[in-house]
């Protein structure tokens, strides 16, 4: 338990737990000096490595001096940066250690303030032998929120268990192009997705008691050619119809607690110095009372990279009038350099004060000033990072976001027969984690660690349930070297069935092909692997084609002749067994695309959300359509769908549309009936078309879905509650408007499959709306009698 300081007192205020948060800031705000007040705005990061060869390039550039950690929290300390995640570390002697530098901070605060402890958590807790689940492209292609809502509990709960705060997550960027290395880190191209499914990973952390952290605000995945921290040519429209709508979710839908600036510049203006954005719009129009912390060294980035600021202290001036609170990863710009420009006149210390009210209202809020708090959580000592209890929600997600996207009758691989596995995927454990996963973040700087976890490849797992399985790779992810093909072309043509695992590796900043700063030209497959494709293709075996990848790759004509397709997305530390029980039939596959696979490697980037003229038309030669559609995935069993209707408002004539108030709700439904022999799980999907209205609008988009688990002959009503507010977008004037007229509801299997239309006009006069319109369409499941399956 915390020792009282040489200032407190029995009636200290900002320890009263009676008094609002707010109040007690109030009362410790003007007590504290201009350094101790600047010390509560820095984050420490004591591992990172002045070298050049740490997590991030240019870190080497902000740590010119080596960190005196006595000097550093002479005033205190407002973060600790990652004590878990900069170095292998077994957890119950890592939380010990975290609770004595929590000690010495507090005593060497003339308040007793502590440090909030934060962590990468995107993948589970990045630190050493903690469960390492699917990345976010799989939790899109779940189309199940309330799964990842029990990851995010999980990963929550193992967090404050070691005496950590703040989570670096959910990554809320909407997928633009699927070049962009940070694609894997986004949960798709589709903002009804991401915000929705964002949404339900921030209640689960924050239900844990760990304050989520939403990134990257704003824009920072629509970057010009698909590269890191390039610019973005993005209009004011597709930021606020597009990039905008995922952290508005994740605020009023899932109560986040603070956002992360992106490093990107819109309109020649860096995120990290737009007061518009980080105050004008989060907090004035939003009313966001949070704290805005910055993403790792984009302060000293409005210098360095962006030139908009000549000095350090300019910087920090910046940074701070633009509206963020707290610099990480370490002291920077905000520390001498911040206070020398207060004293010097050059920053009003209003702002420090604005800043500092913020950040300690959110201590108060963890309970870091309250007398009970103690340095090492009570469950500390039996501290264990990857349980039983972990796993199956790590496993399940990696189940149901397994895609099935082409199937002639091949999958699930037969009993019995010879079955050759090849490919540079499929031994290799790490091929099924991302980069922001400890061992892909961390642990590759200290292979004398080990992984700290059993990670079993698909190799591994197929062995136990094929048992006449060959295996070759064939050629390495990366590199030009072909001297393996042949001997896995042999194995192939040797094979009733053959597998052939390709894909990605993730990294960071060049060190693997998929992955923060690992950018691509085209979306071909990396290295030799196309040709290894072509290779085993033209051996006349039927191939089952396993994309084990961090972004959609192209699937050209030459694809064609696989006999199966599957598309997974860094499933985690049990992928391998996920994907061995679809791919055997131990699991029917359930999951839908996040991001739509491109067919041509270069005709992409193109997302679905385009108007028509960004479609397959006569006035290109270039045809952008995918060889699969967001949403598309296929099943061992088959669904029905039929009956789709309007339930209400009721519809006056049978032959005129059904009218839809603009300020109201419409009621639709669909019957969906399991007509196959096993049980499964369908994802029924409702997309809106707006026809006519006064800007370009995107075909279809996704406004409502239901996962839909069903067994064999049952059957069940999916009744959506469509709010008009979701038909909004940007107008003539940019103000966000519900337009009258008519629209058209959409069920269908896929972006680009509809099974029913049902058109509706909506009726009144054009409201405008803003941030507390309706977010989220409703959903109704009703099961019915069973019905009878096909033979």
């Amino acid at each position: 338990m915390r020792s009282q300081s040489p200032v407190d007192g029995d009636a200290a205020p900002w320890r009263d737990p009676q008094l609002s948060p707010t109040a007690r800031a109030e009362a410790l705000l003007p007590l504290l000096s201009l350094e101790e007040k600047v010390a509560q705005l820095v984050g420490v990061w004591v591992g990172a490595e002045a070298s050049g060869e740490g997590v991030a390039p240019h870190q080497s550039d902000m740590m010119s001096e080596p960190l005196d950690w006595s000097s550093v929290i002479r005033y205190g300390l407002g973060q600790l940066t990652r004590p878990f995640g900069t170095a292998p570390v077994d957890p119950v002697v890592g939380a010990r250690s975290l609770a004595a530098s929590q000690a010495q901070i507090v005593a060497n605060s003339r308040f007793g303030i502590p440090a909030q402890v934060h962590e990468e958590c995107l993948t589970g807790f990045a630190a050493w032998r903690a469960t390492v689940y699917p990345t976010p492209l799989s939790w899109g292609a779940s189309f199940d929120p309330e799964l990842v809502e029990a990851m995010a509990d999980r990963i929550g709960r193992s967090m404050r268990a070691a005496g950590v705060h703040q989570g670096l997550a959910p990554v809320l960027d909407v997928t633009r192009d699927y070049r962009w290395g940070r694609t894997e880190e986004t949960i798709g191209e589709d903002p009804y997705l991401v915000g929705t499914t964002g949404a339900a990973y921030v209640r689960g952390l924050e239900g844990a008691g760990v304050v989520a952290t939403l990134k990257h605000f704003a824009g920072y995945s629509a970057s010009r050619g698909g590269r890191n921290h390039a610019p973005v040519p993005m209009g004011r429209r597709e930021l606020a119809d597009v990039i905008l709508p995922p952290f508005e979710m994740a605020l009023r839908l899932g109560g986040a607690r603070s956002v992360m600036n992106s490093y990107a510049e819109i309109d020649g203006l860096p995120a990290a110095a737009d007061e518009e954005l980080l105050t004008g719009l989060l907090r004035d129009d939003w009313g966001f009372t949070g704290t805005v912390v910055s993403d790792y060294f984009s302060l000293r980035f409005l210098q360095t990279l962006h030139g908009v600021a000549e000095r350090s202290a300019d910087a920090a001036r910046l940074a701070l009038r633009a509206g963020i609170d707290v610099e990480l990863p370490t002291v920077d710009t905000f520390g001498t350099p911040l206070v020398e420009a207060v004293r010097g006149g050059d920053v009003d210390e209003a702002l420090i004060d604005r800043a500092l009210r913020r950040v300690l209202i959110q201590k108060i809020e963890l309970g870091l000033l309250d007398d009970g708090w103690q340095e090492l959580p009570d469950d500390a000592a039996s501290l264990r990072l990857d349980d039983e209890i972990s796993q199956d929600v790590a496993v399940r997600l990696a189940r149901e976001s397994v895609v099935l996207l082409h199937n002639n009758g091949v999958l699930p691989l037969p009993t019995g027969g010879r079955v050759a596995l090849v490919g540079p995927a499929a031994d290799d454990p790490m091929a099924m984690l991302g980069c922001y996963s400890f061992p892909n973040h961390v642990g590759v700087h200290h292979s004398e660690f080990g992984l700290g976890l059993d990670i079993p490849s698909l190799r591994d797992e197929l062995a136990r349930r094929v048992p006449l399985l060959s295996h070759e790779p064939g050629c390495a992810i990366t590199g030009d070297h072909t001297s393996g093909i042949p001997a896995a072309v042999a194995a192939a043509a040797a094979a009733d069935v053959c597998v052939l695992a390709v894909g990605d590796r993730a990294g960071m900043f060049g060190r693997g092909t998929s992955g923060e700063g690992c950018d691509a030209a085209d979306l071909r497959l990396p290295g030799v692997q196309a040709e290894l494709v072509r290779a085993v293709l033209a051996t006349g075996t039927p191939v089952v084609v396993v994309l084990m990848a961090g972004r959609p790759y192209a699937l050209g004509p030459e694809f064609d002749a696989a006999a199966a397709v599957v598309q997974a997305f860094f499933l985690g530390q049990l992928g391998g067994q996920a994907l061995a029980e679809v791919l055997t039939g131990t699991v029917n596959p359930s999951g839908r695309l996040p991001v739509s696979v491109p067919r041509d490697a270069g005709g992409m980037p193109s997302t679905y959300l385009s108007p028509p003229l960004g479609h397959r038309n006569k006035v290109s030669s270039i045809d952008p359509t995918p060889a699969y559609p967001f949403g598309h995935g296929l099943s061992y069993t088959t669904f029905e769908w039929s009956d789709a209707t309007v339930v209400e408002p009721a519809n006056e004539s049978p032959d005129d549309p059904a009218a839809w108030p603009v300020d109201g709700v419409v009621r639709v439904r669909i019957t969906v009936a399991n007509t196959g022999d096993r049980a499964g799980a369908e994802v029924v999907q409702l997309y809106l078309h707006d026809p006519v209205a006064q800007t370009t609008r995107p075909v279809v988009r996704l406004v409502g879905y239901a996962r839909l688990p069903l067994e064999s002959g049952e059957a069940a009503h999916v009744t959506f509650g469509v709010p008009a507010d979701l038909t909004s977008f940007s107008g003539l004037t940019g103000r966000r408007v519900v337009e009258p007229g008519a629209v058209e509801l959409r069920f269908g299997r896929s972006s680009g499959e509809t099974v029913a239309t049902l058109p509706l006009r909506l009726t009144g006069v054009e409201r405008q709306v803003g941030h507390q319109r309706e977010l989220l369409t409703s959903v109704r499941v009703e099961p019915l009698v069973a019905v009878p399956h096909s033979a």
